[in-house]
């Protein structure tokens, strides 16, 4: 069943590099074969296939739980027969689906408006079967294969019933919706009028989503998205702006979840697209070792330097990190390598955990990719992507720059020294092999040159297989495979959790509780609009923690964002606001993943990691307000006021980092000297001649003490009494 498993993740893997080319069989064969999609596909058949392929994945590969050996006492036999039991509603519900694909292709049924219509009305043949031969049996194996899976044990080379059910379930979904969403009944979802096997196809579907987030992802996403579900139900029970004005039934909200209002819209069609496809650029890199290049060369490049180690990190998990799409995921890749050579100079294991974790997180806003942020950036607002990317520039170096700061200066409090020549890569070898860069060169002249994404993407890829052919390792075909198999077992999570978003925006979008949060950001904005920044600023912390970076952005733009807009916010600046927060969410305590998953391979507490790592992306929580005082930073405006911006900007973070971290001009300030640090910093925010000469002269003053009258580092003030 493993090795069934990894060849169902190559074609997985293989039908999406086809399908975003419009590639199929027929085309080169002549032929059309049964039962082989053709391309272009339908767009909403496309992602409901997608997310089916991936729950036939997740649920194949990812066991709630397996025992550890072949004679393992925990093991459950009668569970197992109970799982496989359930097989006889799955076949009921399959053998329904089977008779609706037969009459819908008989030329029986009417057509309206070029559309066969589906007869699903109460008191039809049709609605009978759609609820005792579909829906109810459907929904039977799908939540007794869940609560079963909670409890079944198996071999760790079998998979368990439970599993292969919900496997199968999620086909069944698939196959009902493809068939009913290319009838006129598509028009009748959203409303209460949706076919009554929508329905239950996307409460199966939901259900099944939620299970498989929780096994990939943890449970803050599946409790978020169980929040907004309960106050779908209960919204009209509550009071001020959580109210609506009357109940929803189960039918008409789950009948307009699974469209492209909920989780086929605009977190599937990214994940679909755009994130698949540098998911699998990704393995390519991986496969082609030309991934392990880029950390080489950055090692070889900054490992001399004190704290090389450290520098390392900010440079390899930023470049690896815009290119796989989640921090965690970037923490565990390179973090494996980084935090154990940062704790061999020195650093703390909370600390190095802790860089690791800002550095990956950081990734996510490093363009051209932004770890596909840009691409649903661009997907929800209508902004060019090569606009958005452009933008982010200053914003990506302001971050990087002051993690870069705050690593130096704790490595000079600590005496750190760098790694020595014989523990590092020759950097004469490395510049030898600089042409491994061609695929991320390729991909980024590419976009800039005006191809699509997908084509650039794609190029990249095939560029990377053809660049290993100068080294040792070539990749042919078993490579090749061997990859796709990677990217189709990576892209399971990240698919999983947008699915699970989308369910949290069909919430959003059927209640308008968007919009009455917009509402109160204006009325907020009416008092400070810094308080409605601060405001819209922890709401997006809020709904990002516990969930990948996707994730977390298509939720807060959707709350968020258009608050942001009406309060007379540009848009391009009210989604990068919303997009920064929902990124550093991931390294802000109490719920930090990034910063756990490098607690796990430090040994560190995962407490303490998310507080460091909080500490150290310090600016990633200033640098939004800087861009919304001074649009300059997001490339609007002239040359030189974009100079001056970028560079005043760049000295506030500097003051920033040696105020916090406590370091400045190779020398440990007093507390007030670090006082004045950090006020200086925050008048250079505004972007302002005024306040940035304020924050110049209070660095100069802070500098004149510093080095004429040397206050000792641990200097008190001396406070007398009026005797």
């Amino acid at each position: 069943m493993a090795k069934f498993a990894a060849f169902l993740a190559i074609v997985y893997a293989a039908f999406h590099m086809a399908a975003l080319n419009g590639v199929s069989i027929s085309d080169y064969t002549g032929i059309d074969l049964p039962l082989l999609p053709q391309f272009p596909m339908e767009t909403w058949n496309f992602r409901v296939v997608h997310i089916a392929g991936a729950l036939v994945l997740g649920f194949l590969m990812f066991a709630a739980y397996r025992v550890n050996t072949d004679d393992d006492p925990r093991e459950t036999p009668i569970l197992r027969l109970t799982g496989y039991a359930l097989l006889i509603p799955v076949a009921i519900a399959a053998w329904t689906v089977v008779q609706f694909l037969l009459r819908l292709n008989s030329g029986e049924l009417p057509v309206m408006g070029g559309l066969v219509t589906w007869p699903a009305f109460p008191g039809t043949e049709v609605y009978a079967q759609e609820l005792w031969w579909y829906g109810t049996p459907l929904l039977i194996a799908t939540f007794g294969a869940i609560i079963l899976s909670w409890f079944e044990r198996s071999k760790p080379q079998t998979m368990a019933a439970s599993d292969i059910v919900m496997a199968l379930c999620g086909v069944l979904v698939a196959l009902y919706l493809v068939a009913i969403y290319s009838t006129a009944a598509r028009n009748s979802v959203g409303t209460s009028f949706v076919p009554i096997g929508v329905a239950f196809a996307a409460t199966a579907g939901s259900a099944l989503i939620l299970e498989l987030t929780r096994r990939v992802a943890g449970l803050a996403l599946v409790i978020i998205a169980g929040v907004f579900l309960a106050y779908t139900f209960t919204a009209h029970l509550l009071p001020g702006v959580l109210a609506v004005q009357s109940a929803y039934t189960w039918q008409r909200f789950f009948g307009h979840v699974y469209s492209d209002a909920g989780i086929l819209g605009p977190t599937t069609a990214v994940s679909s697209t755009y994130i698949i496809l540098f998911i699998i650029f990704a393995a390519f890199l991986q496969a082609s070792k030309v991934g392990d290049y880029f950390v080489n060369f950055a090692f070889a490049a900054a490992g001399r330097a004190r704290g090389g180690p450290a520098k390392v990190a900010i440079f390899a998990s930023g470049l690896m990190g815009m290119i796989n799409g989640t921090s965690a995921g970037n923490v565990v890749a390179t973090g494996s390598l980084t935090i154990p050579l940062m704790k061999k100079v020195g650093y703390h294991r909370r600390t190095a955990g802790a860089i690791e974790a800002a550095a990956s997180t950081g990734g996510q806003i490093m363009p051209p990719i932004m770890g596909a942020g840009a691409f649903i950036m661009a997907e929800i607002t209508g902004i060019p992507y090569t606009e958005i990317a452009f933008a982010a520039i200053i914003p990506a170096v302001l971050y990087f720059v002051s993690i870069y700061f705050m690593v130096d200066f704790e490595a000079a409090k600590l005496g750190m020294r760098g790694m020595r020549e014989d523990e590092l890569p020759k950097l004469k070898e490395m510049i030898k092999r600089v042409y491994l860069f061609i695929p991320i060169i390729i991909l980024i002249v590419a976009l800039f040159l005006g191809y699509s994404v997908i084509r650039a993407g794609t190029l990249a890829t095939i560029s990377a297989a053809v660049v290993s052919w100068l080294t040792p390792v070539r990749m042919g075909p078993r490579a090749i495979v061997k990859a796709l198999e990677l990217a189709g077992l990576m892209s399971i999570q990240i698919i999983a959790v947008c699915a699970a978003a989308g369910i949290i925006v069909g919430v959003i979008s059927l209640t308008g509780v968007g919009a009455r949060f917009s509402a109160l950001l204006l009325n907020l904005a009416g008092l400070s609009q810094l308080l409605a920044l601060m405001f819209a600023m922890c709401i997006a912390i809020l709904l990002g923690m516990g969930m990948p970076t996707t994730a977390a952005y298509a939720v807060a733009a959707s709350v968020v964002a258009p608050g942001l807009i009406e309060i007379g916010i540009p848009p391009l600046t009210a989604h990068f606001f919303v997009f920064y927060f929902a990124v550093v969410s991931a390294i802000t305590p109490p719920v930090a993943l990034a910063s756990y998953a490098a607690a796990g391979i430090s040994g560190g507490n995962p407490m303490s990691t998310s507080v460091a790592s909080f500490k150290i992306g310090i600016a990633a929580f200033i640098v939004p307000f800087m861009f919304f005082y001074n649009s300059a930073l997001l490339m609007d405006g002239g040359t030189f006021e974009i100079l001056r911006a970028g560079a005043t900007a760049i000295f506030g973070v500097f003051l920033l980092s040696a105020g916090v971290q406590g370091w400045f001009i190779g020398a440990r300030p007093a507390w007030f000297l670090r006082a004045g640090l950090i006020l200086a910093a925050l008048f250079m925010i505004e972007g302002g001649v005024i306040t940035d000469l304020i924050g110049i002269g209070a660095a100069l003053a802070v500098f004149f003490v510093q080095k004429v009258l040397a206050p000792p580092p641990d200097a008190q003030l001396d406070v007398r009494g009026m005797d």
